[in-house]
């Protein structure tokens, strides 16, 4: 019997490899109901009929969804799923969910793969870059910890969408409302003021992009 967190092992591996991001989507992929996915992570049990689907979908190697050895793809199947997906690039830089982060370096520290098909379907995959965060303004939906999709394409402020921003020498991630000659930077939570930004400050904002993603190691 697979234990608990074996179980998440196998799924955030399945995760990582395919570009699949909830369990609602996985239970898609697998053509089975959410509340299978729910059933299977309680009794610590990956089902047979997964990994064979996994397989013939995307050419996951069922030893390696299993244990993390092996190869990843297998066959025919594998280099047809390669081809299925796009390596978003990870930034040193962390967006800070607070008063502002300094660490603005943009240098490389991985690449994370993704379905083609799911990015076009958000935004414009050459324009995607994922960032870490920290601090506790945007709880509870974006925590210390997390890691977000920006689509740098998208910069068109659309009231109460998430984006990273960018003013002076820091970085943030904030909703954004255009406001009669303001700009204004919300925080989610309760202790976090919003920020009034005159015409002539909002000036100074970058609009680095939209928020299009949220992952969360549990």
């Amino acid at each position: 019997m697979v234990k608990t967190s074996d179980f998440n092992a196998i799924i955030d591996r399945v995760f990582e490899a395919t570009g699949v991001d909830s369990q609602t989507e996985l239970a898609r992929v697998l053509n089975i109901n959410r509340s299978a996915v729910t059933q299977a992570r309680k009794k610590g049990h990956v089902p047979d009929r997964w990994l064979l689907q996994l397989y013939r979908k995307f050419g996951l190697n069922p030893e390696w969804v299993e244990s993390g050895a092996g190869r990843i793809f297998l066959g025919t199947a594998a280099h047809d799923s390669v081809t299925q997906f796009e390596k978003i690039p990870k930034v040193t830089a962390r967006l800070c969910a607070g008063g502002g982060s300094f660490e603005t370096d943009a240098d490389v520290q991985a690449y994370h793969a993704f379905q083609k098909d799911w990015l076009r379907r958000k935004g414009k995959p050459e324009t995607m870059v994922l960032f870490d965060i920290f601090g506790n303004s945007m709880e509870p939906e974006i925590k210390d910890g997390d890691t977000v999709l920006i689509d740098q394409n998208q910069q068109a402020i659309l009231a109460g969408a998430m984006y990273a921003v960018g003013i002076e020498d820091t970085i943030m991630v904030k909703r954004i409302e255009k406001r009669p000659n303001k700009l204004v930077l919300l925080s989610n939570h309760k202790d976090y003021l919003p920020v009034m930004l005159t015409r002539e400050e909002a000036s100074a904002v970058r609009i680095i992009g939209k928020v299009i993603w949220i992952c969360r190691e549990i």
